[in-house]
């Protein structure tokens, strides 16, 4: 089990209610650790457009999750 804080960007941080928060998983990579916070706080769960970041660095969902992790998840930017 890893410790992580989560810190969601714009949409997902009203969609949640709160900017940030550790979170106890057993998420393998940062795909099902996106999954997980989805259903704890209902966020549009597609993985589509989404962008997550690692302790300050882009990552990729498949990437592992790692105890004392800073994650920010970034939803799909729609613009014009």
């Amino acid at each position: 089990m890893s410790r992580v804080c989560v810190k969601f960007f714009a949409l997902f941080r009203e969609e949640a209610g709160t900017e940030s928060t550790w979170v106890d998983t057993d998420a393998a990579n940062l795909g099902k650790l996106f999954m997980e916070m989805g259903d704890r706080y209902n966020l549009n769960q597609s993985l589509q457009g989404v962008k997550v970041a690692v302790n300050d660095e882009m990552a990729s969902f498949d990437d592992p999750v790692e105890d004392g992790d800073t994650v920010l998840f970034f939803p799909p930017v729609a613009g014009g």
